[in-house]
């Protein structure tokens, strides 16, 4: 879910091929959960395998990245670790929504209401370790690089971009800005013509771009104020101050010099301690020694994994790897010439 001040940021609409060369950290989680939604049959069946496996995360993963990488984009995933305490219970409400989600679901079909049962479907969207596992080993090997966080992925993807190491952190959640991420990349992984829930109609998803600098100067605030707007709204780790939306959030914390001010002129309880949740934002856990190295991708080690354990179309597959090889071989020798050359 995220925070939400998408009220507050000002967004530029990309191409994918405006981002050609760029390498961009993308939030796997969070990828693999669009995927899982997204990527379903008409009654909100998600695509399985002859043992009944989901297999949508994958087939999300493996087009979308080749797309990607066809576009000149240089993707690294990284992964959710443990979750902080802090986060324990908005993880457990998610559990409870899913199943709430899922109910309906099932409830839907049996009126058959299709329509009804898609959207209730995609919010049941529950992703597993297994999955996770599956994940990390189509994208080895594919050759892309993918980073274990210790912590929040988000946390992981943002840091990368803030010390350059990537152009972008990807992700749908505004966290990203929180956690100093310079720029957000968001609908990177589903962009396209989607159907709008619980409508007949569609629309057409681009990429925006979201710059952190841009945000806090068009509000006129710090990241620091930033975060505590956050903490008043809401966050994945604490619930907001009843009737502060972004909007007085931002005319409180412009007229306020520390975090305590803010707590204290919102005239909200915290659950948790503010301070905690500020450190969560301003210092998260993250690793700082990964490696992003890029490769040239076997196309038909990937083809035996896609096709002989998951029932894959040989040829749809077969094509799609080979292209996306061919791909990555080419970016691999510009890279190397553009080091020979400085």
């Amino acid at each position: 879910m995220g925070v939400d001040i998408g009220a507050l940021a000002p967004k530029q609409g990309v191409s994918l091929e405006s981002l050609s060369g760029k390498k961009v950290a993308i939030d796997g989680n969070n990828a693999l959960y669009q995927f899982l939604a997204i990527i379903r049959q008409k009654d909100g069946s998600p695509l399985v395998d002859s043992k009944g496996r989901v297999t949508s995360h994958i087939s999300g993963l493996f087009y979308r990245t080749a797309r990607l990488a066809e576009a000149g984009i240089r993707p690294a995933y990284v992964f959710d670790g443990e979750p902080p305490a802090l986060k324990r219970r908005t993880v457990e409400e998610r559990r409870e929504l899913r199943a709430e989600a899922k109910e309906r679901w099932e409830a839907a079909l049996r009126e058959g209401d299709l329509a009804g049962a898609r959207t209730a479907a995609m919010a049941s969207s529950r992703l597993t370790r297994p999955m996770v596992e599956d994940a990390k080993r189509l994208l080895t090997l594919m050759r892309i690089p993918w980073v274990q966080a210790p912590q929040e992925g988000e946390a992981q993807a943002a840091f990368m971009a803030a010390s350059g190491s990537v152009h972008a952190s990807a992700s749908q959640d505004y966290d990203s800005l929180l956690l100093g991420a310079p720029r957000l990349l968001r609908n990177l992984a589903i962009t396209g013509r989607r159907k709008l829930p619980g409508r007949a109609d569609y629309a057409e998803v681009v990429p925006e771009m979201i710059e952190l600098e841009a945000v806090l100067s068009a509000n006129g605030i710090s990241r620091e104020q930033l975060v505590w707007l956050a903490i008043l709204v809401g966050t994945d780790f604490n619930d907001g101050v009843k009737g502060i939306g972004p909007k007085k959030a931002l005319k409180l914390v412009k007229e306020c010099g520390s975090l305590d001010e803010a707590v204290r002129k919102s005239g909200g309880e915290f659950e948790v301690e503010p301070a905690e949740v500020e450190k969560l934002f301003l210092s998260p856990e993250v690793e700082r020694g990964y490696a992003l190295d890029f490769g040239v991708p076997d196309a038909r080690a990937i083809t035996d994994f896609l096709v002989a354990e998951y029932d894959f179309s040989r040829e749809r597959v077969e094509n799609a790897a080979k292209s996306f090889a061919e791909k990555m071989a080419e970016a691999s020798q510009q890279s190397r010439l553009g080091d020979w050359f400085g």
